[in-house]
């Protein structure tokens, strides 16, 4: 993903409340399961790491890529913002990432 479809997911998720929190017991494999169940059916969701949560939110995302499959679209603060389009049926159109490269001259 480049810069400008991130910037329009992190757009589409403004409204959006968490779905899934990150407390005491950490990235436990029913969270995992839980978030993917998410992605599938909502392909753009809204996490929360709690202060108490033994692992840190940037290692949260990192494992989440891993596991899930998913990308990134953003973070604020403790709450990140992941994407994973539906394989079958994407409900989430990025913009096209264009493939012209204007040159600066001479």
């Amino acid at each position: 993903m480049n810069g400008k479809q991130k910037k329009y997911l992190r757009g589409l998720a403004h409204d959006h409340k968490p779905l899934v929190h990150i407390g005491q017991r950490g990235l436990s494999s029913s969270v995992v399961q839980q978030i993917e169940s998410a992605l599938a059916d909502h392909e753009l969701i809204k996490i929360k790491v709690a202060a108490e949560s033994p692992v840190d939110r940037r290692e949260v995302g990192e494992e989440l890529t891993k596991q899930t499959g998913c990308e990134i679209a953003g973070q604020i603060g403790r709450v990140l913002i992941l994407f994973k389009p539906n394989p079958d049926n994407p409900r989430i159109r990025l913009p096209e990432i264009s493939s012209t490269t204007e040159s600066t001259g001479e």
